[in-house]
């Protein structure tokens, strides 16, 4: 009798033995996730696969997936039957974070044939087309280094992230990413720079940079450096324009990075800032070792020095305990600080945190009505930042150009569209990846509209 494993060998060589073997790719979650499935994608691409849209009939489906919260573990699933569901006779491979945390869950799922974690993600193809063990997933904790020296670069965008780190050694207490990503692990500095010379000549003017707790960076090297001597030598490579930093902790923005980003131009006025949460208690409850009076007296540090910036945050509410005068006193902080953006998230128990633990939950109810006055409050702010930019010159880094109109990028990470054709101008010779000066003329609400000038 034919077994599940028997039948998942015969797709494997099947798919092995077709000449026109098509792959599709969903990824969940961060710009880490993003960055480790273009490495997975080009294993495919370089063996003669061909990429077709994950809702297009694939041969082989790969979703790399998220486990920040209750959702992403949920999107996780349906993508995975989704895929399944699409082409019974694919084989779907789950990778990613979830794949690392939830092995046992995923086992149950009978659309999947691979699963495979992060400390063996950039081996997807090989796992795949040697057809070996279908669950591979390590004790991530056993990762000591960072061990990966591939590097690609990301098709889909004028800009490309590189990756300078994995891992956290934080455990805040909401958090299971630790889980699955591991300790800290620093990429060496030298592999770094030679990744992002090599997009630089490449024609990339723009580089990302990313990981899951930068502000760890350099504590496991040796000799120790940290992120403030990475960057300084970042901005010195002469082949990229501009620099970006994805996301930051407050309690690291040090007065070398705040010189950096005031005096170094190549540096971009954007930060994307890890608050979660504005109230004392609750910050001690997530094991934040700060008060909120040091963040926002960092931030607005950051808004003398820097006034240009735009200031991005993760907001996390109906935190155990968090009772009504804590919520109050983040919505007092958050309107004060008048952030360009925020990403608003309800609490949501993960499994293995401390968090779990706690008593004082937040019905579901109230934490959907906190989630609105945030998001109220952000509509608000979004637009008063974005009107004041009306009238101004910015420098816009073309992403894409759809139908004669081009969208990109202010250096402080506006979204700017732009009409080629607009009255008797003709600027039809733009293309993704020029760096246009343009004049902002109007916000209709959700985009800045600009006029290259």
């Amino acid at each position: 009798m034919s077994t599940i494993r028997d039948t998942q060998k015969e797709k494997a060589e099947d798919i092995k033995n077709n000449a026109e073997r098509t792959v599709a790719f969903y990824t969940l979650g961060c710009k880490v996730n993003q960055y480790e499935t273009e490495i997975i994608r080009k294993d495919f691409l370089d063996h003669n696969y061909k990429e077709v849209d994950f809702d297009e009939k694939a041969d082989v489906y790969i979703v790399n997936t998220c486990t920040v919260t209750n959702v992403a573990d949920k999107k996780n699933r349906k993508m995975l039957r989704r895929a399944k569901n699409t082409n019974p006779d694919s084989l779907v491979v789950a990778t990613g974070c979830y794949a690392q945390t939830n092995l046992d869950d995923l086992k149950e799922m009978k659309e999947i044939d691979f699963i495979i974690g992060n400390s063996k993600k950039e081996n997807v193809f090989n796992i795949i087309n040697k057809n070996v063990s279908h669950y591979q997933v390590d004790n991530i904790f056993d990762e000591k280094e960072y061990s990966s020296n591939k590097y690609t670069i990301l098709r889909e965008k004028a800009r490309a992230f590189v990756k300078i780190q994995d891992g956290c050694s934080k455990f805040c207490s909401y958090c299971k990413i630790p889980y699955a990503r591991g300790l800290s692990r620093s990429r060496a500095t030298e592999h770094v720079l030679e990744e992002i010379n090599y997009l630089g000549e490449q024609g990339y003017k723009e580089v990302v940079l990313t990981g899951i707790n930068m502000s760890e960076y350099g504590l496991d090297l040796e000799p120790k450096t940290d992120f403030d001597t990475l960057l300084e030598k970042i901005l010195a490579v002469k082949s990229v324009e501009r620099v970006r930093v994805s996301s930051v902790y407050p309690d690291t923005i040090t007065d070398k990075f705040l010189g950096m980003l005031k005096n170094n131009p190549k540096l971009m006025p954007h930060l994307h800032v890890s608050v979660q949460t504005l109230d004392d208690k609750i910050l001690r409850l997530m094991r934040r070792n700060y008060k909120a009076e040091f963040v926002v007296n960092t931030l607005e540090k950051v808004k003398r020095e820097v006034p240009e910036v735009a200031l991005t945050a993760d907001i996390i509410v109906g935190f155990p305990q968090e009772e009504e005068e804590n919520f109050a006193n983040t919505m007092k902080n958050l309107d004060s600080l008048g952030f360009a953006d925020l990403h608003v998230f309800p609490y949501s128990d993960r499994e293995k945190t401390t968090a779990m633990l706690l008593d004082g939950k937040i019905d579901a109810v109230e934490k959907k009505r906190r989630v609105k006055k945030v998001e109220e409050l952000n509509n608000i702010k979004y637009a008063e930042f974005r009107k004041k930019t009306v009238g101004s010159k910015q420098r816009v880094y073309i992403e894409e150009i759809v139908e004669d109109k081009a969208f990109g990028y202010t250096e402080n990470y506006l979204k700017v569209f732009i009409d080629l054709k607009k009255g008797e101008k003709n600027n039809l010779d733009v293309k993704v990846s020029d760096l246009v000066n343009t004049k902002i003329v109007d916000f209709d609400g959700i985009l800045l509209e600009g006029d290259i000038i």
